[in-house]
């Protein structure tokens, strides 16, 4: 396959889409893709590496194809190679040895693109042009501006602290110690990281604010450095010390995205029915491995068999208080799940959710009472008061977790019509695919 051509499944024709109502309790086997967090975070861990890598059973979507063409402007060489895997090709990659400038990278709606390849295009040897969709301008980048300036980076934003932006690159990053404050998102930590033991010093990196949220992912790229010989060091919380050094090429398996597994095993306590997520692993840093202890909160029991994680519900969906400071993404499936549950629930510590694809919580409260439902805005959450709902239409508002949410509350109610069914295509291409076939009892995804 040519190295200029990207291949990622083409979006649905249709943008609406009626969610299926189930009337029985389900009994499914459904394959996920790979992780959309590690294939975004070892392609730019190949990148930086001393050798040719291999992605295996990578993750294609459009965030990973934004992740593919920003390496390739940058000089990078990505190959289509055929793989094994259910959901296509794997990936080889060829460090580009120096860095190309002169380039756009157009980050989409991806935060991973926008806050990973920008310290990157900092060893380039001249300007990259960083931007986004329209939709995406508003996301926070200020704190990574501010803190690549502490590192030696040179930022024309035009003093707005924000996309679109250009990294003037000298070829190399001095490095050394930098605050910033991660509350807004754990991706500033993760970027600065990947990239630093390429910096002339390395880096000492402390977080200044007073929360930091989605720890696991942070975790998740030490693990992914670990893995190609780059040692973190921890000395206390909110403090990571990297030594300059080599990143090793190596060859990497993805594992499953188990956050976009969340609304296939809600499905199951949604109907009292179960649903089995295959390839499920033992030790994981995704956020997503929380849902073993989050969903038998609700009600479910939870077993993991040979590899095989089975949900099965109970027919009754109860209430929860739960802090999910450490899992945000999960949380629109998790409040669908909890407008059909019999007492009121509480979801704290998700103030940054604000900041995703869209304002999560402001969009999860209008929709859920366009279709009758009760939800107050807190400080940091969410508290939902289950009341009747009805059909009619759920807005996604340009993002794919609210879009599979809509789908999920679809199950237990008649008529709900999901305005743009498309955005799932961001992490997810084949959710439609996928959701119809786990209501057919054939949730398995044949390549």
């Amino acid at each position: 396959m040519s190295q200029d051509t990207v291949v990622s499944p083409a979006p649905p024709a249709r943008r609406t889409y009626e969610a299926p109502r189930s009337y029985e309790r389900l009994r499914a086997h459904v394959e996920v893709p790979g992780s959309k967090s590690l294939t975004n975070r070892e392609l730019v861990l190949a990148a930086l590496a001393d050798g040719p890598s291999r992605i295996i059973a990578p993750l294609h979507s459009q965030d990973s194809e934004r992740m593919i063409k920003a390496l390739r402007a940058l000089g990078t060489t990505v190959e289509f190679v055929e793989g094994t895997g259910s959901f296509g090709d794997d990936l080889v990659i060829t460090p580009a040895k120096p860095l190309a400038a002169g380039t756009t990278v157009d980050c989409g709606q991806a935060g991973t693109v926008m806050r990973f390849v920008t310290p990157l295009a900092g060893l380039a040897a001249g300007d990259v042009f960083v931007t986004a969709d329209e939709t995406a301008l508003h996301r926070p980048m200020g704190e990574m501006i501010s803190a690549l300036r502490d590192l030696g980076v040179d930022i024309d934003d035009g003093g707005n602290w924000s996309l679109p932006f250009t990294v003037k690159g000298h070829g190399h990053i001095r490095g050394g110690e930098v605050h910033i404050d991660a509350s807004r998102s754990s991706q500033f930590v993760s970027g600065l990281l990947l990239v630093a033991a390429r910096f002339d010093v390395g880096l000492h990196l402390t977080h200044t604010g007073e929360r930091l949220p989605s720890v696991p992912h942070i975790d998740m790229t030490i693990e992914s450095l670990a893995h190609r010989g780059v040692r973190v060091e921890t000395p206390k919380p909110g403090e990571w010390v990297v030594p300059a050094g080599t990143i090793r090429g190596k060859d990497i398996t993805i594992e499953p995205d188990l956050s976009n597994a969340a609304p296939f095993l809600c499905a199951a306590v949604v109907t009292g029915g179960s649903v089995s997520v295959p390839r499920w692993p033992v030790h994981s840093t995704q956020p997503g491995a929380m849902l073993m202890e989050i969903l038998p909160q609700f009600g479910a029991r939870v077993s993991r068999r040979s590899g095989i994680l089975t949900v099965t519900g109970t027919g009754q969906i109860n209430g929860v208080d739960l802090d999910l400071s450490a899992a945000g993404e999960l949380a629109p499936n998790l409040v669908g799940l909890a407008t059909l549950a019999n007492s009121p629930s509480t979801f704290r510590g998700i103030g940054h959710i604000r900041q995703h694809e869209t304002d999560r919580i402001a969009a999860l409260i209008s929709e859920i009472e366009a279709l009758g439902g009760r939800a107050e805005e807190l400080e940091d959450g969410i508290r939902i008061i289950p009341q009747p709902l009805h059909g009619g239409v759920w807005r996604a508002h340009h993002d794919h977790r609210m879009a599979t949410t809509g789908a999920l509350i679809g199950l237990a109610v008649d008529g709900v019509v999901i305005d743009d069914i498309t955005t799932t295509a961001k992490t997810l291409p084949q959710f439609r695919e996928l959701w119809e076939g786990m209501l057919a009892g054939n949730g398995d995804h044949a390549a």
